[in-house]
């Protein structure tokens, strides 16, 4: 944690002010960029492809036996749980979170075929590789559509599932949102932008609030898109975006067999793809207090913790009201 703090301290002034800062060139794998703990890289064969998978595993202070898996979102990365991480080892857990393939600090292929069952192959792989053979997984954002279907393909690895206001609790091409092309998604994608992340990420996750501590994750994501990685990572989003949206995983819920706590902050209003929607479309998408109780009646035994006042990341909204419906979710 104290490599994130002093990371944070050193980004420009202007990166914590209402205008837009200046955004390094953090290269296609955010290879200048810093993490809060040490980052491995895990050789993952995949699709006739040698790629690498990187990871975090941060070791506790004093060891109670357990192990948790925290799982990023499609707009993060694996940084950004480092506060999480600090607090979960220093309550005896060991932590390990993985950047998955397509994102952040891991390959980015070219041709690759994206699904939540390869994205959790890879990952259940990465943990046999370092003896974890069950694990709370932790999961936040499009990793609570990886999270499920970790939890569908590898139950007994799973002792508890927690999804924090994770996408995927709708279909949205079931409710009218339009279908897009790759190439659409992709030319959508090269326009992205420090300013066009901000402006998504305050209207969808923080409902209309902003606050300096999220920029430092926005000047992370820009740093790929807007520097020599622009077209490596705009082709990762637009393959990924294509995943998220045609690989719905609600249908399966009342598979899921594992005790499970979704955590959903009241205010968020994420939808993917609701920009390509008819008006009255869009006004229907997104409801997290209706779908957080749905997914929760749907999935056998799951348990509700709904933060009210709070929107699709509370981990950085709130930490402490996170971190207390955490240690309740744990």
């Amino acid at each position: 944690m104290r490599r994130l703090l002093l990371c944070l301290a050193l980004l420009p002034l202007a990166a914590f002010a209402d205008d837009a800062p200046a955004v390094k060139d953090l290269g296609p794998r955010l290879e200048r960029a810093e993490y809060p703990y040490p980052v491995a890289m895990f050789p993952v064969e995949s699709q006739g492809q040698s790629l690498e998978m990187a990871y975090m595993d941060v070791k506790p202070t004093k060891p109670n036996g357990r192990i948790v898996v925290l799982l990023h979102g499609k707009n993060f990365c694996g940084a950004y749980w480092g506060a999480t991480a600090e607090r979960l080892r220093g309550e005896g857990y060991r932590v390990v979170i993985p950047d998955q393939i397509g994102f952040c600090k891991s390959s980015k292929p070219h041709g690759y075929q994206y699904s939540f069952h390869q994205l959790a192959a890879n990952t259940h792989a990465l943990l046999a590789s370092l003896g974890v053979d069950k694990a709370t997984v932790v999961a936040h954002s499009m990793g609570g559509m990886v999270g499920a279907r970790y939890a569908l393909m590898f139950p007994q690895g799973v002792e508890k599932l927690v999804l924090v206001d994770p996408i995927g609790l709708e279909d949205w091409k079931a409710k009218g949102v339009p279908w897009r092309s790759v190439d659409d998604w992709y030319r959508g994608e090269l326009k992205t932008s420090y300013a066009s992340i901000r402006a998504y990420q305050l209207k969808s996750y923080y409902d209309g609030t902003w606050k300096p501590e999220y920029d430092p994750w926005v000047v992370m994501q820009a740093g790929m898109y807007e520097g020599s990685g622009k077209e490596a990572a705009a082709w990762a989003g637009a393959l990924t975006y294509d995943m998220i949206f045609t690989q719905p995983v609600v249908y399966e819920f009342p598979q899921i067999r594992v005790p499970t706590v979704l955590i959903i902050g009241q205010r968020d209003r994420t939808a993917v793809g609701r920009d390509a929607a008819p008006s009255d479309v869009q006004a229907k998408l997104g409801d997290y207090p209706v779908l957080g109780r749905e997914a929760a009646e749907r999935i056998p035994g799951a348990k509700l913790i709904p933060l009210e006042g709070l929107g699709h990341s509370p981990m950085l909204e709130a930490p402490e009201r996170f971190y207390k419906a955490l240690d309740e979710a744990l």
